[in-house]
């Protein structure tokens, strides 16, 4: 069953790197139950932020969760997500729409659902926004999660200047 396992996790995280903007390094690993279930915690940095970096949780089904459920192919939309200032703050090109950029996008199931985190500038309270969310082909899941960076009276370097 390992390694069933293996492959499954193999093409999982084969798709997310070939889908998202920016990597992720997974800094730690929680098993849940004895049936090799996991949250998986990865250390996002924003590639068009230096000196910020998102932590995401997610949850990692095993090979006996997915036969006992008769759900080869995807896991879970639950994340957690959490951002902090963790050098000096450089902003590069950012979208400044309402609609925002997407930092990361990894894939939780084999082909149809992702895992996303889109960063959103709040002009009016000088703030970053980061948002993880699922994105699916055809049902849409309300479950998400939010983390921001103030930057108010913090050191900020904006490489277009900052926004009026």
């Amino acid at each position: 069953m390992s390694r069933t396992r293996n492959i499954v996790l193999a093409a999982v995280s084969l798709i997310g790197l070939l889908a998202g903007p920016a990597s992720a390094d997974v800094v730690g690993k929680v098993g849940v139950d004895w049936i090799g279930n996991d949250i998986i915690v990865d250390a996002v940095a924003d590639p068009a932020v230096k000196g910020v970096t998102c932590h995401v949780t997610y949850f990692d089904r095993s090979v006996i969760d997915r036969v006992k459920n008769g759900n080869w192919f995807e896991d879970p939309s639950n994340s957690a997500i959490s951002c902090h200032q963790t050098g000096p703050i450089e902003i590069g090109d950012i979208d400044l729409s309402k609609s925002g950029d997407e930092v990361f996008k990894s894939g939780i199931s084999l082909i149809w659902k992702k895992l996303v985190v889109t960063r959103i500038y709040d002009k009016q309270n000088d703030t970053l926004i980061y948002l993880a969310h699922s994105r699916e082909l055809t049902d849409g899941s309300a479950k998400m999660a939010i983390s921001t960076v103030s930057l108010y009276g913090q050191p900020v370097t904006w490489k277009n200047g900052k926004p009026q």
